[in-house]
């Protein structure tokens, strides 16, 4: 995370326009289906980092989970806030909000551990991603989860080729960066590198999975999807559920979701 807030002009956009359409109600849909598989019961501890508005987070809070949620960004902590309002009173109380760095995230916590540690959409806006990396694992307990989600860099001309832009698609099979879907640069990694830097700090990766990928090719073939139909989002959902954890499938998706747990240190093998 950067010290200059480049989401104060982005965050309505952001917390109330992306997270509001079909593929933003997947993504949220999707991950949460795929911690649970994951995380122990509530109320474990769990630590957002660069959690934004919520959408992630806070309805781990109304499952019953004790949820800390730091993002660097004054903008979408003031939504956060806004959206905290709108909680049962007993989710509310769950919740604390911390406005941090997330290279100081231990620091910022004082030094405690938990239960699991999500990072989902931050690492793609860093020059690097290890020294984020070490701060999630830090912050996990012994046999505590940590939970990435990042642009998967195998994937990369995905976007272009689906806008028709064929020479930015051609040079996107080499390519580790772009510009994202609301006009900021961003990076991407593989899982094989993000898998690497976890099991340098302890976590063994455990499995990995897509997060979304007919909508997203459905968005940039200039599809429309009404997210007032809960029918057919609900549709949705349950198919890109099923595409993010099987092959050829999860690899083709534009992100993809890394799952850990902090344990002795190991040699990285393949995961599932």
């Amino acid at each position: 995370m950067v010290s200059d807030d480049i989401w104060a002009g982005l965050a309505d956009q952001f917390a109330d326009g992306a997270y509001a359409s079909v593929k933003g109600r997947v993504r949220t849909y999707v991950l949460h289906r795929q911690l649970l598989e994951h995380l122990p019961p509530p109320p474990a501890t769990v630590l957002d980092v660069g959690g934004g508005a919520g959408h992630q987070s806070f309805p781990l809070a109304e499952a019953g989970y004790d949820v800390t949620l730091l993002d660097s960004s004054p903008a979408m902590l003031a939504k956060a806030e806004q959206r905290l309002q709108r909680l049962p009173t007993e989710a509310r109380r769950r919740i604390t909000l911390v406005q941090a760095d997330g290279e100081n995230t231990e620091k910022s916590v004082n030094g405690r551990r938990f239960a699991a540690v999500l990072c989902h959409g931050v690492l793609g806006y860093l020059e690097q991603p290890e020294p984020l990396v070490g701060q999630l694992c830090r912050c996990a307990a012994a046999g505590g989860v940590v939970s990435i989600m990042t642009g998967n860099a195998h994937a990369m001309a995905v976007r272009p080729a689906l806008e028709r832009r064929w020479e930015d698609a051609l040079a996107a099979f080499d390519a580790s960066t772009e510009t994202g879907v609301l006009g900021v640069p961003s990076r991407a990694d593989t899982v094989e590198e993000i898998s690497a830097l976890l099991s340098g700090h302890d976590v063994e990766p455990v499995r990995w999975y897509g997060v979304w990928l007919f909508v997203d090719w459905l968005e940039f073939g200039g599809a429309e999807l009404d997210p007032g139909d809960a029918e057919q989002v609900a549709a949705t959902a349950e198919v890109e559920f099923e595409a993010a954890r099987r092959d050829p499938y999860r690899g083709l998706s534009r992100v993809f979701h890394l799952v850990g747990r902090k344990g002795p240190a190991i040699s990285l093998r393949p995961i599932g």
